[in-house]
């Protein structure tokens, strides 16, 4: 038996031996008692360590798939059996007899969720030269040292014993404690345990809120331009959107004649044009939502990236009724594989999403929860953000000098920070093809118009992230894109 590796791959050298080996005997390729080519031989033929090759054969040794004969090498253990497959009974039909009989689904489907705008981008984009994304980080800042010894405490014996259970809907109380005491607070937010609950990223906390609160009859404000992914929630659930257009003040708040039963708003940092809302229309927000009786949901993405303003409270710090639910992301300020964010809203309302997330997903992984506690409370994150802060500033002067000299007027710098830029490139403009076209020449932008629910004359908008790509590649991606649009 021979096996391969693959050095290209981004998985280690013993990662992939031995996922090899444990193939070959679960899928009956190595029997029971079949020997191994020897640590020697196989080291000279894949062109390896013998020690790597010795330490794949003796972790297999300890988890059961092989034992060591002495004098003879390794073998496969006799208990190490491959997996059995269950033989359907009755004869297989042939491919178009069971099409025949297969459901028709589009029949049952009670709603179309993939039909619905979104934001896309190439799956690689890595692999691009000059990767405008917006949302994605750059894996050289992470400190991965940090998060590795942090979920290296998580995974010690005593820890497990404390959250390997299952939590059914509680969450780590450590993690509560980090983001009640820590994060919040720098917000201006100062809430109870009882009124905070971890979710599995922001995106997941509007999904309940809808789920609980909205259905057909209900209208929602939403930002125009505004975020895709909550319109699109809300809309699945059935509730009206009235678009709230954007000036430089902010969102603007609905007319006398308009109800909105909920307000969606990002006022710190407005998605997608960066626009930081006014003290005095923040103040408008409030009088219209205690007239009308309106519940404001804040999305506070980004709030981890203001390196240009002064310091910036959430909206829910000056919520004097509780008529503010207030949505957080660590996902943002980490790593979007993450998964992690938190509502912050009355104890009453958390109760019910609690039990709502109960019927999703019970709890948030316990391990990402005390591994992500570890690295709040021992000052990873915050030595995380601000080198962030650093060279997200360091990009946003260069990308604002390239915009001046390749794009100018075509944006207004983020007053803020964060880590994007919203452009107009003028009517006539069209940022799909715009972007199919800026692809071949190694660059990713984002087309704005999944962004607006009217999509009349808003095809010109598109988005410039600036989170992962190289400080050093900005003005010729930018300069780049320049000479596409001369075309």
């Amino acid at each position: 038996m021979f096996f391969s590796v693959d050095r290209g791959l981004k998985t280690s050298i013993q990662e992939q031996l031995r996922t090899k080996i444990v193939a070959a005997i679960l899928e009956g390729q190595l029997m029971p008692s079949s020997l191994l080519p020897s640590t020697r031989e196989l080291a000279r033929k894949l062109n390896i360590s013998r020690t790597t090759v010795v330490s794949v054969y003796e972790k297999l040794v300890e988890d059961g798939f092989l034992i060591s004969k002495d004098r003879s090498g390794f073998c496969v253990s006799p208990n190490a059996k491959p997996l059995a497959f269950t033989v359907p009974k009755t004869v297989p039909k042939s491919h178009n007899e069971a099409l025949a009989d297969a459901p028709s689904w589009h029949q049952r489907y009670k709603l179309n969720p993939s039909l619905q705008r979104n934001i896309s981008k190439p799956t690689d984009w890595q692999n691009y030269r000059y990767p405008f994304v917006y949302g994605q980080p750059d894996p050289t800042l992470f400190p991965l040292a940090a998060w590795r010894e942090c979920s290296r405490q998580a995974m010690s014996e005593l820890a497990m014993r404390d959250w390997s259970g299952d939590a059914i809907a509680e969450d780590d109380p450590y993690l509560i404690q980090e983001i009640r005491s820590k994060l919040l607070p720098r917000r201006g937010i100062f809430a109870k345990d009882e009124e905070i609950l971890i979710t599995a990223g922001a995106q997941n906390g509007l999904f309940l809120i809808a789920s609980l609160l909205m259905n057909k009859g209900v209208t929602v404000g939403v930002e125009e331009p505004g975020y895709p992914d909550a319109r699109n929630i809300f809309s699945i659930h059935g509730a009206k959107i009235h678009p709230l257009e954007i000036d430089t003040e902010g969102a603007q708040t609905p007319a006398e004649n308009i109800h909105c039963d909920y307000l969606f708003l990002t006022p710190s940092h407005q998605s997608p044009t960066t626009i930081t809302m006014s003290v005095k229309r923040r103040e408008e927000f409030f009088e219209n939502a205690t007239r009308e009786d309106s519940i404001i949901i804040e999305d506070d993405f980004e709030s981890d990236t203001n390196y240009l303003g002064s310091p910036v409270s959430a909206m829910k710090a000056d919520d004097e009724n509780g008529r503010v639910i207030y949505v957080g992301s660590l996902s943002k300020s980490m790593f979007p594989g993450l998964r992690l964010g938190y509502i912050v809203g009355s104890s009453d309302l958390i109760k019910e999403l609690r039990a709502l997330r109960r019927l999703v997903l019970r709890h948030v992984p316990n391990n990402n929860q005390r591994t992500t506690s570890l690295f709040i409370s021992q000052g990873f994150h915050d030595t995380y953000v601000r080198k962030l802060n650093r060279v997200y500033q360091e990009r946003w002067q260069v990308m604002q000098e390239s915009i001046d000299q390749y794009l100018p007027g075509m944006s207004e710098s983020p007053k803020f920070g964060g880590t994007s830029f919203w452009m107009a490139g003028g009517l006539g403009v069209d940022s799909g093809e715009l972007a199919e076209q800026a692809l071949q020449q190694s660059v990713v932008i984002e087309p704005g118009l999944p962004h607006f629910q009217n999509l009349n004359n808003k095809e010109h908008f598109f988005r410039l992230g600036f989170s992962s790509i190289p400080t050093e590649r900005i003005a010729d991606g930018v300069r780049l894109l320049s000479l596409i649009l001369k075309k």
